[in-house]
């Protein structure tokens, strides 16, 4: 009995160890990540600038940064210019990806994405109506545009998750074809909307594609304070959720109680994708891409699968971002279409992997 419990132990460290390595590697990725995407743009500015300009604002770093050569003109490319699109960015794809494990848990499904359930209808009805009546108010940092997105999102996703109930249970088919079912009237509204929306159909279509050109300090604030409370929930729950891919049955058994933990998880995990989308527009493919990639080479436990989906996205559409301004340079491409292009092959090829799973 003891070689057996050294035994275990000793894997469990192991493991332990091999985990905090992937993170930190991850870290490491997402912030070079970042450097590399400051530097580039109309105007180049070196690595080691950047490295010292972001050093001179993080408090007692400070005076480490030598400043020589730095010109004020490169303190407000850096900071005011690119850092909130690089951090808007990196914050967007950590929520997504993130909300990507949750769906994909919950619904024992691994073709599923933040937007299986319509947040992404219902982000972009909120956001067509925003545009479509110039409506010009805003708070806590957020434009109409944003807010009635997030708004509209949230609403969204009540409504599929009330309509797939079936008595005291949520079938995970009734949640999936109630989501469709909204998702496709929705496309209907929202196409619409896009007839009537004359001069502004630009504006419209620019925020379907998604992107963020626009983003600004206080919108990234209020993003990364809503991800921060809802990844911190979700991880609260990482347990259940490696009990829940075991079947709902199972995890009963074993103590979880399921429709509440269900209920929190797609709250927090739409909370997320609702709060990406408001600043982003709709950016597709992410959670779907990244927690299967991360299924794969970490594996299924969601103690190390949730944080590092959630850094796998932060660089995944960072380093798409920073390839939407430099593809067509000086033009500067909608990040979804950089996220597609990757995403559609990969979506084609879990089909063809998983279709036999669903077969009879």
């Amino acid at each position: 009995m003891k070689d057996a419990s050294y035994e275990a132990l000793e894997s469990h460290f192991k493991r332990y160890r091999r985990w905090k390595l992937i993170v930190v590697s991850l870290i490491v990725l997402l912030v070079i990540t970042a450097i590399v995407s400051l530097s580039f743009g109309y105007a180049q500015v070196s690595f080691s600038k950047v490295v010292r300009i972001l050093l001179s604002n993080i408090p007692f770093t400070g005076s480490l940064a030598e400043q020589t050569g730095v010109s004020a003109n490169d303190r407000l490319i850096i900071i005011d210019l690119r850092l909130p699109r690089v951090l808007g960015s990196i914050i967007v794809g950590a929520a997504l990806s993130t909300a990507g494990v949750v769906f994909q848990g919950i619904l024992r499904n691994p073709m599923a994405d933040p937007y299986v359930i319509g947040v992404s209808s219902g982000a972009a009805l909120g956001a067509a109506i925003a545009i479509v009546l110039h409506l010009g108010f805003g708070a806590f940092g957020f434009t109409a545009v944003s807010l009635l997105a997030f708004g509209t999102s949230l609403g969204t996703v009540f409504l599929v998750y009330t309509l797939s109930r079936s008595g005291p249970r949520t079938s995970v088919v009734n949640l999936l074809l109630s989501g469709l079912a909204v998702t496709i009237f929705l496309s209907a509204v929202i196409s619409t909307l896009q007839v009537i929306a004359g001069g502004d159909l630009h504006k419209l279509i620019f925020w379907l594609m998604g992107g963020f050109s626009y983003v600004t300090w206080r919108e990234v604030g209020s993003v990364a304070l809503m991800t921060v409370i809802s990844v911190a929930g979700i991880s609260l729950f990482s347990k259940d959720l490696n009990l829940l891919a075991l079947g709902e049955d199972h995890a009963s058994h074993l103590g979880v109680n399921v429709e509440w933990t269900k209920r929190v998880l797609v709250t927090l995990a739409s909370l997320l994708t609702a709060a990406a989308v408001s600043i982003s527009g709709l950016i597709g493919f992410v959670g779907l891409i990244i927690p299967h990639m991360a299924r794969i080479v970490i594996g299924p436990d969601h103690r190390i699968l949730l944080p590092a989906s959630l850094l796998l996205g932060a660089i995944f559409l960072g380093l798409s971002d920073l390839a939407s301004r430099l593809l067509f340079f000086p033009v500067d491409l909608p990040v979804g279409i950089i996220t597609a292009l990757c995403g559609g092959p990969f979506f084609i090829y879990l089909l063809r992997r998983k279709g036999a799973s669903y077969k009879g």
